[in-house]
């Protein structure tokens, strides 16, 4: 069975490798010291880091897939073979999903949601509430905002009313590094900026929350809708375009931490405020929290077999 500690929240600073194991005694002072987002200590609280800097350059595409500029469609689109949107649909693949060595598919984006209400329709659910007491299902879209604010067992059932899976561990890292198996997915040297991995942090931007105050950091507060719409916080999916790998899929390394399927939960990515220190870009893994708990910075992605 996995040690989890009590209280610690990951999303939220005061953290630290305390997602995945017990922190030497000290360095959460000196982490605070160094301005890091997530702090070893008994629980969490964030701090603030405010550097900006511009996208990397767009990292290859892949070779194998027909790209259409953004908005094509209408008569003159491709058919079957081909997505309207930028990317293709691939065989074997829904689309908007990526296939991964012949494997399984991903979705290309981070997950936004629908409601579906009781007579069956269906409507645009709004990315900055919590899901609790809503029917939703997954869809992956471009230049939109993900949702966060969701629970692992939230996200499963959202991919599964979509007809798809959450991603297994191993599934979501091997995408994530994408064919040339690298740690932030377009190389081995984190380029801060390329992905949304430079952030503020809102618990102290909007809620105005101490970091030597942890009894403050509430679960209610936790996943306030005003927390990923300040600024230098989440990002619309592939806005940061360069921000993806070979098998063209976008912000698997920062924005939201997503969920993967594990019975004790386990997110991985890290997010916008903190790509380091759980492990460097896709080997990010926070396992503090069971698959019940969520707040502003969990979010997740579905897979589906081929």
């Amino acid at each position: 069975m996995r040690a989890r500690a009590s209280i610690v929240l990951c999303a939220l600073p005061i953290i630290a490798a305390a997602c995945t194991k017990e922190p030497p005694a000290g360095n959460a002072i000196a982490s605070v010291a160094r301005g890091d987002s997530h702090v070893a200590g008994r629980d969490h609280a964030t701090l603030a880091r405010t550097l900006r800097a511009d996208d990397g350059p767009l990292a290859t595409a892949n070779p194998t897939s027909f790209i259409l500029p953004h908005g094509l469609e209408g008569d003159g689109a491709p058919r079957p073979s081909m997505l309207l949107v930028g990317h293709a649909v691939e065989p074997g693949c829904p689309q908007g999903m990526a296939p991964i060595g012949g494997r399984f598919c991903i979705d290309r984006y981070e997950a936004a949601l629908v409601e579906i209400l009781p007579n069956g329709e269906e409507r645009p659910f709004d990315s900055f509430s919590t899901v609790d007491g809503h029917v939703v299902r997954a869809v992956s879209e471009r230049s939109v905002f993900p949702h966060g604010y969701i629970s692992e067992v939230q996200a499963k059932e959202a991919c599964g009313r979509s007809g798809k899976r959450l991603c297994r561990s191993s599934e979501w890292r091997q995408a994530c590094m994408g064919p040339r198996h690298t740690t932030f997915g377009y190389g081995n040297t984190r380029v801060p900026g390329r992905c949304n991995d430079h952030g503020v942090s809102p618990m102290i931007s909007v809620m105005r929350l101490r970091v030597d105050h942890p009894s403050e950091w509430t679960h209610d507060r936790m996943n306030d809708p005003r927390l990923n719409q300040a600024p230098s916080t989440l990002a619309r999916t592939g806005e940061h375009s360069s921000c993806t790998n070979g098998y063209g899929v976008y912000d698997m390394v920062g924005n939201l931490h997503e969920w993967v399927d594990d019975p004790d939960g386990t997110f991985q990515g890290g997010y916008y405020l903190d790509t380091h220190l759980n492990g460097d870009g896709c080997t990010y893994t926070t396992t503090a929290h069971g698959p019940q708990y969520h707040d502003y910075s969990t979010g997740f992605r579905c897979c589906a077999d081929m």
